[in-house]
C-alpha cells in the first residue's frame, strides 16, 4: 500500500524558481520556522517567505555564522539549536513554546550527506540522527504550535537519494552491519519521506499537513563537501575545472531553483486539501512502477519519481514507533 502520488500539473517545472512560485502569495501575519535557513536552499527559502510577510525563526547550530548569512534580510529571529543534540532541539522548542506564537509552516531544510561514519552521544548514526531524528522530535515538540494555527504545513526535504537504500529498522544506526556513507544517506532520506506520510496522517484532523520534497542536485550549497572533485565530476555534476553543471532537465539545478519546491509546498493553493506525498519540480510526483524501477534506479536522467518503499503508510507507521522510542529520555 502506497500514498497517492498523483501529479497536479502545477504549471511549474524544474527550471521554477522559488521567487516565481512564490508570486502572488501573502503571508502576512504568517510565523515559520526553517532549520538550515542559513546557507543554500534554506536561505534561499528564508528569503522569499520573508519578501511575501512571514515572520522567520531560523534555528541555528552556529548563531554567529547564521545572523551573517542572513544580515540584510530584515525580520529574521536566530536560535540557538543543533538537530544532533536532543536537549538543544527541546530548549528551542520551548522557547518558542513559550513565546505563544502558532506556527504555520515548519521547513525542515536542515541536513547532512555522505559523511564519515560519527555517532551522537546516544550512540546514534549522524546521518539518521540529524535529517531525521532531530527533525522527528523537532516537529513532535511543536505540534501545539502547529495545532495552534488552525491550518499548518510541515515540509520535510528528501532527496532522490531516498534511492540508495530503504530504511532499515531493525538496524537503523549500523549496529550490525558495515557502514556505507551513500546507504546511511539513503536511509536518512527514505526517512524524512516516511516522516511525511505519518506526520500527515497524525495530523490532518488538526490541519497539520506535510510534504516531503525533493530539491534537485545543487552541488554549491556545502551539502556535498564530504565528496571529492572527481566523484562530483563522475556524476557529471561539475566541469573539469570544478564549476558547477546547470542543466534543471537532469536535476542539476541554481540554489533559486532548488527551492522552489520547498516553497510550493509551503505556499501553493493547489495543495490545499492534500498532504502526506513526495514532491519534486514543483508538483507531486509520480510512483516508480516496480517494472521500472531497475532502469530507474540506473538512470541518472530518469524522469521524476519516488520508490514506493519511501512512501509506504505501514512502514512509516513502524518508523514513527521506533523513531519515538529512540528519542524518549
Amino acid at each position: 500500500m502506497t500514498t497517492a502520488q498523483q501529479p497536479l500539473h502545477s504549471g511549474f517545472g524544474p527550471a521554477s524558481t522559488a521567487e516565481e512560485v512564490a508570486a502572488g502569495v501573502d503571508l502576512t501575519g504568517r510565523v515559520a520556522i526553517v532549520t538550515g535557513g542559513y546557507s543554500g536552499i534554506g536561505l534561499e527559502t528564508v528569503r522569499v517567505l520573508r519578501a511575501a510577510g512571514a515572520e522567520v525563526v531560523v534555528p541555528a547550530r552556529d548563531t554567529a555564522r547564521a545572523a551573517a548569512a542572513l544580515e540584510g534580510i530584515d525580520g529574521v529571529e536566530v536560535a540557538a539549536m543543533d538537530l544532533i543534540d536532543p536537549v538543544s532541539v527541546d530548549a528551542f522548542a520551548d522557547g518558542f513554546l513559550a513565546s505563544g506564537r502558532p506556527l504555520h509552516l515548519l521547513v525542515a531544510s536542515a541536513g547532512i550527506m555522505a559523511t564519515p561514519l560519527t555517532r551522537d552521544a546516544r550512540g546514534y548514526e549522524a546521518q539518521f540522527a540529524t535529517n531525521h531524528l532531530g527533525h522527528f522530535q523537532l516537529v513532535s515538540r511543536l505540534r501545539p504550535a502547529l495545532r495552534a494555527a488552525g491550518g499548518a504545513r510541515v515540509v520535510v526535504v528528501s532527496s532522490r537519494g531516498h534511492r540508495f537504500s530503504p530504511v532499515d529498522l531493525d538496524d537503523p544506526n549500523f549496529e550490525h552491519t558495515p557502514y556505507e556513507p551513500f546507504v546511511a544517506y539513503g536511509r536518512s532520506k527514505s526517512a524524512n519521506a516516511l516522516f511525511a506520510v505519518e506526520l500527515d496522517r497524525r495530523g490532518r484532523a488538526d490541519g497539520v499537513r506535510a510534504f516531503a520534497v525533493h530539491p534537485g542536485t545543487i552541488v554549491d550549497t556545502g551539502l556535498a563537501k564530504h565528496l571529492s572533485e572527481d566523484a562530483l565530476r563522475a556524476a557529471g555534476a561539475v566541469e573539469e575545472d570544478g564549476t558547477p553543471v546547470r542543466d534543471s532537465a537532469r536535476q542539476l539545478k541554481t540554489v533559486p531553483q532548488g527551492a522552489a519546491t520547498t516553497v510550493w509546498c509551503a505556499t501553493s493553493p493547489a495543495l490545499e486539501g492534500l498532504g502526506g506525498v513526495y514532491c519534486e519540480n514543483c508538483d507531486i510526483s509520480p510512483l516508480v512502477a516496480e517494472a521500472d524501477r531497475e532502469a530507474w534506479l540506473r538512470d541518472e536522467k530518469a524522469p521524476a519519481g519516488v520508490l514506493a518503499y519511501a512512501v509506504d503508510p505501514e512502514q512509516a507507521a513502524r518508523l514513527w514507533e521506533l523513531s519515538e522510542r529512540l528519542t524518549a529520555r
